[in-house]
């Protein structure tokens, strides 16, 4: 029987966590062990029945398969993150499947667990993830010339105008800004906002960065070449 949330350990919250995978051996044993956890659980055993779910934005983090009838769980992640929805996803991916891993970090996926895994494994990945999509730690509002960041509410503006930015494209400006005026590489970005040290995704950290650019002004993140980038503002 899953315990009571108020028996939870000092600094954790019960989560709304979405089980989107077909293997039902697999998803009665995560169902399992986030309700033990006392954690509060949905589960679609397709595509299509998850991405429904994870759009209503009523969860706080989804567990989602690669293989997937209806729909893939690649697709579900690049229609959740186009659609400006920034839950956490950590994907689950068959083992040498590595362009799989590659290509959901760069789709948008927050982390991946390479099957078979250990449910410690899973939890110690979940509060990474968590730690590192936290609202509570960022700073609070900057302002560099037109533009204004709010990180407390995710909110941007240049000259008075809004900017939609992501919760991902906020940890880059604040790691970013957190260093203001030195380089930061690439390799210390993946490290920060993604969690990750392998070389093989650096080129996900300048996509996002090109993005970032036009959203803000190309003038506010300078490029430093082989070495990685300086927030000039």
């Amino acid at each position: 029987m899953p315990p009571d949330p108020s028996t939870l350990p000092a600094g954790e919250r019960r989560l709304r966590v979405l089980i989107v995978e077909d293997d039902p051996a697999m998803a009665i044993a995560l169902r399992d062990g986030f309700a033990y956890d006392g954690h509060a659980v949905l589960h679609a055993a397709d595509g299509a029945e998850g991405l429904r779910l994870a759009a209503m934005g009523e969860v706080d983090l989804v567990i989602l398969d690669v293989m997937l009838p209806r729909l893939s769980g690649l697709e579900i992640c690049r229609q959740l993150r186009a659609a400006g929805n920034d839950v956490p996803i950590i994907m689950l991916t068959a083992r040498g499947q590595e362009s799989d891993k590659v290509q959901g970090l760069a789709l948008g996926a927050d982390d991946y667990v390479t099957k078979p895994f250990s449910f410690l494994e899973l939890m110690a990945r979940v509060q990474a993830v968590l730690r590192r999509t936290s609202r509570a730690e960022a700073p609070q509002t900057v302002t560099f010339g037109e533009l204004t960041l709010d990180f407390k509410r995710l909110r941007a503006t240049r000259a008075g105008a809004s900017i939609e930015l992501s919760a991902r494209e906020f940890a880059i400006l604040a790691c970013l800004i957190a260093r203001r005026g030195e380089v930061v590489s690439r390799e210390h970005l993946l490290q920060t906002v993604w969690g990750y040290q392998s070389s093989i995704i650096t080129r996900t950290v300048d996509m996002h960065i090109a993005k970032l650019r036009r959203k803000i002004g190309p003038e506010l993140i300078v490029t430093v070449q082989r070495a990685g980038y300086r927030f000039a503002g």
